[in-house]
């Protein structure tokens, strides 16, 4: 399918995860069975999460904070290391075809990123970027990035969008938003900002090199 850019789009606001960083949650599972852990896909999937990962998101809760809740939901004694070390197991990685695109298109919209994410995945798939790619950051690749534990909203409440664009000053229907998750999409669409819903494409199928609509 081909997508077409509004020619009134000014703004573009990405995912992260399944957009621009490759994740999957059933590695985390494997990774946690090893170390006893049997219920991990009750507690956690992508789509309904336990409230213990709700809160780690919105920076209710420290990661330590955590790492004991869960130590207690599982009855499991793994080490704050362990945890972390499995809680990571889900991020893979990025492509240096989609910290391209990112860098091209900065130079002709306002771009930014809007994650449901946590502490401790920022910290990690912060130096992945770092010792990787030399880049300290998601915040070089885009004019500003929105984390659900910083602002302490996530999508889909309508909240995280009105506050993206009050932030930024941005007019929603000037506004790209692009997700794989089509709950957050439906989310986007109610505050008028326009949308591209990742479903079996990449980023990179949208983006080509040579497109003039594009980059």
């Amino acid at each position: 399918k081909n997508f077409m850019i509004n020619i009134n789009i000014k703004n573009i606001i990405f995912d992260l995860g399944n957009v621009i960083l490759d994740i999957d949650a059933n590695l985390s599972k494997r990774a946690f069975e090893k170390h006893g852990v049997k219920n991990f896909e009750k507690l956690y999937t992508l789509t309904a999460q336990s409230e213990i990962f709700d809160r780690l998101e919105t920076g209710a809760i420290t990661p330590g904070e955590f790492y004991d809740e869960l130590r207690t939901f599982t009855k499991i004694s793994l080490s704050d290391k362990t945890i972390e070390t499995c809680w990571n197991a889900l991020i893979v990685d990025f492509t240096y075809e989609r910290i391209e695109i990112l860098r091209q298109l900065k130079q002709k919209y306002r771009t930014f990123i809007l994650s449901n994410t946590n502490l401790i995945h920022y910290n990690f798939y912060t130096n992945l970027l770092r010792e990787k790619y030399q880049i300290n950051g998601l915040e070089e690749l885009v004019e500003k990035a929105y984390f659900s534990h910083e602002i302490r909203l996530k999508k889909p409440d309508l909240a995280i969008f009105h506050h993206v664009l009050n932030t930024s000053q941005l007019q929603a229907d000037e506004t790209l938003f692009i997700d794989d998750n089509k709950i957050y999409i439906d989310a986007a669409k109610k505050t008028g900002i326009e949308t591209i819903y990742l479903k079996n494409q990449k980023l990179e199928d949208i983006f080509k090199k040579g497109k003039k609509n594009f980059i």
